[in-house]
């Protein structure tokens, strides 16, 4: 009866084929040539899942030679039909202008007990082994993990995010969108807070806005880069780079007006404005700053402090194709310009739009 499954198959009578091994089943449903038929009919009706489920069992279990390479042939068409499956969905998701800007794709973190099963599910998802796969999911804080149109990023990200798997995308556009404003002091902190800031073309002036607006605050270091005179191996002197301190930010989220009001250490007037802490000629710069955090925390006890910039810049900071398209709007003097500006930008542009639900 096997040579009838054979002869069906040859004709593309998949009707006969499925009664005849329907009986066969009944009567030899170890049999490695029924077993082997099964997965070709489960194949043929786009059954993949199960078509895939067979031909391993066989790989495992059958000694064959003739039968195992079968089995092996029918693994790379159901490789080949998944690949262009894809490519047709990446083609056809891409095929809209807007689908079309330059995007960028973040794994969220993960705990490390899921990683294993996790993993698994990302290698089918990206066709990677899963070895490579468990190195790509983060157990603290985002990853860049590639940056690509916006279409074919929402064809994975969507995938992904059906499988369990925590991740968002978001243009670049998105977040060059964002105002950014320079703060320079607190003028007031009544019911309305006042801010004097300068805006995007270095216009100084003052922005009116209520704590309730608030939604998300952002802080992150970024490195100070120094050129010293050091020794080498061979007891040479050399000049190098290296990183001598921070400069400490705090971006505070305003999503009704769209923009982004930015603090940092060394470009506040403390000496103007509100005064955060009793003035001392002992405070320095880190006193000040701190003495500023706490008091924007007490103001602002239900809002979220993002904080895990450093573990994030560490996976794109060598990302300049994505960096270079994308405007700091950090306002630090440097010999070199450094991706670590940039990278910032990046960082609380993605919390700005992910807490928008952009």
């Amino acid at each position: 009866m096997i040579d009838k499954v054979a002869s069906a198959f040859e004709k593309k009578d998949y009707r006969t084929a499925a009664n005849l091994l329907k009986q066969l089943l009944k009567e030899s449903p170890d049999n490695p040539q029924v077993q082997l038929y099964l997965g070709k009919l489960h194949e043929v009706s786009g059954k993949h899942d199960k078509a895939e489920k067979v031909y391993r069992q066989l790989l495992r279990d059958s000694t064959n030679n003739k039968i195992i390479t079968q089995a092996r042939q029918g693994l790379q068409r159901l490789e080949d039909i998944e690949k262009q499956q894809q490519q047709d969905a990446i083609a056809k998701a891409t095929s809209n202008p807007q689908n079309q800007e330059t995007a960028v794709l973040i794994f969220e973190p993960i705990a490390n007990e899921l990683k294993k099963s996790t993993a698994q599910k990302l290698a089918s998802i990206l066709g990677i082994d899963a070895y490579s796969a468990r190195l790509l999911l983060p157990s603290r804080g985002w990853r860049l993990y590639r940056s690509g149109a916006l279409g074919e990023l929402q064809y994975y990200g969507k995938q992904l995010v059906n499988s369990g798997i925590p991740c968002f995308w978001s243009t670049l556009a998105q977040i060059n969108k964002i105002e950014v404003f320079q703060v320079h002091y607190f003028k007031d902190f009544a019911a309305q807070v006042t801010v004097v800031c300068e805006n995007q073309d270095k216009q100084l002036g003052s922005l009116v806005f209520e704590w309730s607006e608030v939604t998300a605050q952002v802080q992150g270091l970024l490195p100070i880069f120094e050129e010293v005179v050091d020794l080498n191996v061979r007891g040479k002197l050399h000049r190098k780079t290296q990183t001598q301190d921070y400069f400490h930010f705090c971006d505070l989220h305003l999503p009704s007006r769209n923009c982004i009001l930015r603090i940092y250490d060394n470009g506040y007037n403390f000496s103007k404005g509100i005064a955060i802490s009793p003035q001392s000629s002992q405070n320095t710069i880190r006193i000040n700053w701190n003495n500023l955090l706490n008091y924007l925390n007490s103001k602002l006890p239900q809002v979220k402090i993002w904080s895990d910039f450093t573990t994030f810049a560490q996976t794109c900071i060598d990302q300049t194709d994505v960096l270079n398209k994308i405007q700091s709007h950090i306002q630090i003097i440097r010999r070199e310009q450094t991706n670590w500006d940039t990278a910032f930008q990046l960082y609380s542009g993605l919390v700005f739009g992910k807490g928008n639900g952009e």
